[in-house]
């Protein structure tokens, strides 16, 4: 196995600079270099691209400290600098000559015994080394990274014909384990796996809609989240690719692909948009727009579309088809295609034709359908794969569909006829291989997905909203599968009971669950319900109901170990706070953002970070200072490194992994170490800071809304936090329970609950279909 301790990246464009940026977040040392610039700064190429990586709306590194891994340099004066490097990657543009005049000059430079790679997306591997030496084509492999790199999770990895096995098994655990990386291997075909089917995708949309005269909005409210892929839609996505690189990217397939390969049914260019990259309407990246846009006149900020007829901008309209709206309420895409009106046809189409051409990948292209799979769902954040969602629809039925349209089958579909392309056999999940013979499925040690492993369990209990399952290492699993997983009555009810039976039963109890987000927060709607019928009663029960279930959860006596992703917000960060060990993904976003909203963190949000800041400062008044300005502003961390300054991460106690998969495995670990000899360790009462700091913080919040800071609300709400984190009108050192201050808290949210300014602010962000509903 080869180490790699330093690294190198060879272009310092969008890909080189994200490649390297996750190094950095990986805790390698690594070199980047770029052309020499004219002029007195022949790094400023180089400089200008650290820049991006501190990107405040989508920033490349998970702390701002890793950049001191990075050195920068130039190809011309610092390449003899490669010898140190144990992994070379090379990520200059797409054109193979200058590709193979770098690979010369980084051979004549690089040590014995490293390796070097390339993120090219189209050059076929044995195209890229023809020229070099037997020792250079040993070491050499392709490295696909998709971008952005530090937040999309597939890597596909070719082997050359001369390729060692050891430089592909290295590069294969180091991406895993140290960079996040799903790996799929590919083979040596022109456009791999992902871009070749989520390209041909987007093409199909794209073509389709034009073809069947349907506006932008009516094409993406369909190819979005009603199918189960990311909410831009195909003109979205061009909008924000870039109309002419996505135009470029297609065009680069269709040079490499088979002259029979369906790609080039869907590849032709299309008149409007044509014009529109001659006239500069290029998309997000250009101050025109591209088929959307804003408007900014008279300072309105309202969304705009461009009618392909008058080319000219009308007004964004919002009204979704029916059958969209179903499709993504019921989180089933098979929703879709149960009309045949324009819209049902039109997800029909573009279904169909995809996956289809999945499916006629196996095994020519790749042997694994689970590769083709994971290539849609690592690299295009795709909910299921091709082969899952054939499964979803039943395979004899979408056989008999294509069939009755007197439409090819793939061969690999026809096998799986009368069958599944997965199914679990003797508590194993298999997958179909193209001799219609099944093998197990078998992930990389350590990487357990729990939407694979719930496949082979049977809930011991659940509801709509949630479900409870029994682990074979005995412990249980908490999973939440609302949209957003956000949460209700329902889903602490369920969390309560499950903690009751995994405390009489089972050695620990394991939070987890295998979406995009680990939840994004109570669910404001059903928040809205209570507002809307004055039900006080009932909106401090649910409160109270919330606050006892994560305090049982908390002293419960077996340990609680959560595994989190994506989006851990106001609530779902809520029942975090009380757990005794969180195991995060290194993307982790966390924070209690109920001030943004009108209202207080009301599930012992409040009262968990008093604690933790007070415990931190070693001084309860600059503990409620500091839980006051946290909380006040809604703060976020966007990594767990970012949240251990805000008590949001324990040092010591909590820990992240930069690989997602790796999350599940390392809780259950976690938790049976804890099992042996777990005690539960209550926390003490606190002495208040009492009315004088109230006092002090009520003043603060008036001198920063004079100042136009703060909105008369944020006074509001801000004064209800005050009264929280200092016990209120009572005198300085009044003891306070945490059952006392969590009384506390219910009454603010109360008190906040019930004016109009908080339930116009739910409203809003309601109305613009925010997560937290269902």
């Amino acid at each position: 196995m080869y180490e790699i301790r330093k690294a190198a990246v060879v272009g310092a464009g969008t890909m080189g600079l994200g490649i390297a940026g996750q190094l950095a977040n990986a805790g390698v040392d690594v070199l980047l270099l770029d052309i020499p610039a004219t002029g007195p700064n022949r790094n400023a190429h180089s400089e200008r691209a650290i820049e991006r990586l501190l990107d405040v709306n989508q920033p490349g590194l998970t702390h701002k400290d890793n950049l001191s891994r990075i050195t920068i340099g130039n190809i011309e004066d610092d390449l003899d600098k490669l010898a140190d490097a144990d992994w070379i990657a090379e990520a200059i543009v797409e054109r193979l000559a200058l590709k193979k005049a770098l690979y010369r000059k980084i051979d004549a430079v690089r040590k014995p015994g490293s390796i070097v790679s390339s993120n090219t997306s189209t050059i076929p591997i044995s195209l890229l080394v023809e020229d070099m030496p037997a020792s250079f084509r040993a070491e050499f492999a392709i490295t696909h990274f998709f971008n952005p790199v530090r937040f999309m999770r597939l890597l596909e990895l070719v082997r050359g014909a001369d390729t060692k096995p050891e430089v592909m098994a290295s590069l294969e655990a180091f991406s895993d384990e140290r960079m996040g990386k799903g790996i799929v291997v590919c083979n040596d075909t022109p456009g791999f796996l992902g871009n070749r089917v989520g390209v041909f995708a987007i093409q199909t949309a794209l073509h389709t809609a034009f073809r069947m005269g349907l506006t932008p909005e009516e094409a993406d409210a369909i190819f979005g989240r009603p199918m189960g892929i990311p909410k831009t839609g195909v003109f979205g996505l061009y909008d924000l690719i870039g109309i002419d690189l996505m135009s470029d990217v297609a065009a680069s397939l269709v040079s490499i692909l088979p002259k029979d390969d369906v790609f080039h049914e869907v590849s032709a260019e299309i008149p409007v948009m044509v014009r529109m990259i001659a006239d500069g309407y290029v998309g997000n990246k250009g101050g025109k727009g591209g088929f959307y846009r804003h408007s900014n006149a008279a300072g309105d900020n309202s969304r705009q579309t461009l009618d392909f007829e008058s080319f000219r901008y009308r007004d964004y309209c919002n009204d979704k088809p029916a059958v969209a709206i179903a499709a993504e309420l019921a989180g089933d895409f098979t929703k879709l295609l149960e009309t045949d009106d324009q819209y049902g046809l039109y997800a029909w189409e573009i279904l169909s034709k995809t996956l289809c051409y999945a499916a006629s990948l196996v095994p020519d292209v790749n042997e694994s359908l689970v590769a083709v799979d994971d290539a849609m769902k690592l690299g295009y954040n795709w909910l299921q794969g091709p082969m899952e969602m054939i499964d979803v629809i039943g395979v004899d039925n979408f056989i008999a569909r294509l069939e009755k349209e007197g439409r090819d089958v793939p061969a690999f579909i026809r096998t799986a006829a009368g069958k599944r392309f997965y199914r679990v056999s003797g508590g194993k999940l298999q997958y179909l291989l193209a001799d219609g013979t099944y093998k197990d499925l078998r992930r990389a040690k350590g990487v357990t997905r729990f939407s694979e492993m719930r496949r082979t369990l049977t809930p011991l209990f659940e509801n709509p909203v949630a479900s409870y399952f029994e682990l074979p290492q005995g412990l249980g699993l908490v999973e939440w599968h609302s949209k957003a997983n956000t949460l209700d009555g329902n889903s602490m009810a369920l969390l309560a009971k499950s903690v009751q039976h995994a405390s009489e039963n089972l050695k620990g109890l394991i939070v987890h669950n295998d979406a995009q987000h680990f939840s994004c927060g109570v669910n404001l709607e059903s928040v809205l319900n209570f507002i809307r019928a004055a039900d006080w009663q009932g909106l401090d029960r649910f409160l109270h109901h919330f606050q006892q279930t994560v305090l049982d959860m908390r002293y419960a006596p077996i340990p609680v170990v959560a595994a989190s992703s994506g989006l851990s917000l106001g609530g779902g960060f809520e029942v975090l706070l009380h757990c005794d060990k969180v195991v995060f993904h290194a993307n982790s976003v966390t924070g209690l953002v109920e001030t943004l909203v009108g209202v207080v963190p009301g599930g012992g949000g409040v009262k968990e970070t008093l604690y933790r800041w007070a415990e931190k400062e070693d001084d309860v008044t600059k503990g409620a200072w500091q839980a006051f300005m946290n909380i006040g502003y809604g703060k976020t961390a966007r990594s767990p490194l970012e949240a251990a300054p805000l008590t949001m991460f324990r040092d010591g106690v909590d820990s992240y992994l930069m690989n997602r998969d790796r999350l599940l495995d390392t809780a259950i670990n976690a938790a049976l170490d804890m099992a042996g000899s777990y005690s539960p360790q209550r926390r003490g009462s606190l002495s208040m800071p009492g009315r004088s700091v109230e006092q002090d913080m009520r003043e603060w919040l008036q001198k920063a809304a004079a100042k136009g800071y703060l909105t008369p609300h944020d006074v509001t709400t801000g004064s209800q936090v005050a009264m929280i984190v200092t016990g209120g009108d009572v005198d300085a050192g009044t003891v306070m329970t945490e059952d006392e201050i969590c009384g506390l808290e219910r009454k603010a949210f109360l008190t906040l609950a019930k004016t109009e300014e908080t339930k116009a602010r739910i409203e809003h962000m309601l109305s613009f279909g925010s997560p937290l509903r269902n």
